[in-house]
């Protein structure tokens, strides 16, 4: 029974420290949009101009095993 408990604190750790990581990748490489620099124009949205820098899988491939090893353990100890 104690086992099973480890289990999930340690999948719910890891799940979390990959979403952190994945999140500071994100936020780390600047912002996610450009700034207008043209004056405010009629019909003038929320949205930026160009692509954002988005998900690089390359880069995130770290968090995404974390979060995955995570889930596994969770769901292990749920099981055991």
């Amino acid at each position: 029974m104690q086992t099973g408990i480890l289990t999930i604190w340690a999948g719910a750790f890891l799940v979390i420290c990959g979403l952190l990581f994945t999140a500071a990748k994100a936020l780390g490489r600047g912002r996610l949009s450009e700034a207008r620099s043209l004056p405010a124009q009629d019909g003038q949205t929320l949205e930026p101009r160009a692509r954002s820098s988005g998900f690089q899988l390359s880069a995130n491939w770290p968090g995404l095993a974390l979060i995955g090893l995570g889930a596994l353990l969770l769901l292990t100890g749920a099981f055991v």
